[in-house]
């Protein structure tokens, strides 16, 4: 007879847990052993928790696992990211992103003394929230995955402890940012991507400052996501000046149009101090005149916000091209003088497949076409 699948300790909060070993017959302080020991000392295996009893953890290695995914492979990018093919426990794989010297969106100077000196100062990762994605950006790679399936809570939550654990760093030590822009949409599985960050800020200790989410505009969510008690930075996936031209890059935009997306936008709740971030994919020849660049500046007049732009990241089966520098600068120009703030996203990890939008369980470590 076949075994039942075991259950994932992930996932689970302290009452939960708390719960849980009230179940066996043990003390509410359990609860707690347990969840030290799954967030912050992150062990991988029931039988690591040595602060519970030996009877207990035998119990407790019947039903459960811990749930950390596993590394299949990783590839290494001459830039020191580091891009993770990793599976879970029904063999489903997603791919999470180590960037070492961050990822903030923002284009430095690009001295060799300022990269070094930030080098070990801050990090982020990169995480997915669904295998696949059901979006369809015509050019994102993950969209020819299709969607495969939701991740849970325990799963979202676990790409960044065995992150932690690979790069042998912890929260409370180093700075580190969370993206969520790995593969999926995170609105679309909402529920389990909130229930990930609340564990996140108060069992690994990653504040929501450090916290960035990425939606491709699943309107009735963004005013969800704004009532939040506890939440993320919020980026919008813009990519597109005018309605027509989003919705033949973006077909979701033909659920919710871009003038319900800008006015959900104009009604998010912004904390002191923050932004709202637009980020736009350049591809060339098709979104990146100057004219366009003054189209979205009008969009966003009057909004607290910046925009992200980035060169499109090639990749096979893609119908676009990368623009030249001078397009890309003429762009930020553009915006620059019509009144708004715009920063060049500096690609990371292209030539691993790890950069945005390329993140597609590709298993060969060739590398893409350069542009």
């Amino acid at each position: 007879m076949r075994e039942a699948p075991q259950s994932e300790l992930l996932g689970l909060d302290l009452q939960q847990l708390t719960a849980l070993a009230a179940e066996y017959g043990q003390p509410a302080y359990r609860g707690r052993q347990l969840w030290e020991a799954l967030y912050r000392q992150r062990v991988e295996r029931v039988e690591q928790i040595t602060t519970l009893g030996k009877d207990f953890r035998a119990e407790l290695q019947a039903r459960y696992q811990v749930g950390v995914p596993e590394v299949q492979r990783e590839f290494v990018s001459a830039d020191g990211t580091v891009r993770y093919l990793m599976r879970f426990a029904d063999g489903q794989s997603v791919e999470t992103v180590w960037m070492p010297q961050g990822d903030d969106g923002e284009q430095g100077d690009g001295s060799e003394a300022g990269e070094q000196s930030q080098l070990w100062r801050r990090a982020t990762i990169c995480v997915s929230s669904q295998a696949g994605c059901a979006v369809d950006c015509r050019f994102c790679m993950t969209a020819l995955l299709g969607l495969q399936r939701n991740l849970t809570a325990g799963e979202i939550v676990g790409q960044i402890l065995r992150v932690l654990s690979r790069q042998q760093v912890a929260p409370d030590a180093e700075r580190i940012n969370l993206v969520f822009m790995g593969q999926g949409e995170p609105f679309l599985n909402y529920e389990n991507f909130m229930i990930a960050v609340r564990l996140l800020v108060e069992a690994v200790q990653i504040p929501e400052s450090r916290m960035t989410v990425s939606t491709a505009g699943i309107v009735p969510r963004i005013y969800d996501f704004g009532a939040e008690a506890v939440r993320p930075k919020l980026a919008i996936s813009l990519n597109a000046s005018n309605e027509a031209q989003r919705r033949e890059l973006m077909p979701i935009t033909r659920k919710w149009r871009l003038e319900e997306l800008m006015a959900a936008a104009r009604e998010f709740p912004l904390r002191a101090r923050e932004r709202l971030t637009f980020e736009y994919v350049l591809l060339a020849g098709v979104n990146d005149a100057p004219e366009q660049a003054r189209e979205v500046a009008e969009l966003l007049r009057g909004m607290r916000a910046k925009v992200n732009l980035i060169a499109l990241n090639p990749g096979p089966e893609i119908p676009f091209a990368t623009p030249e520098e001078a397009r890309v600068l003429g762009f930020q120009r553009a915006l620059a003088e019509a009144g708004m703030a715009a920063f060049i996203r500096r690609p990371r990890g292209r030539d691993v497949y790890a950069a945005c939008g390329q993140l597609k369980s590709v298993a060969s470590s060739q590398s893409p076409v350069a542009s």
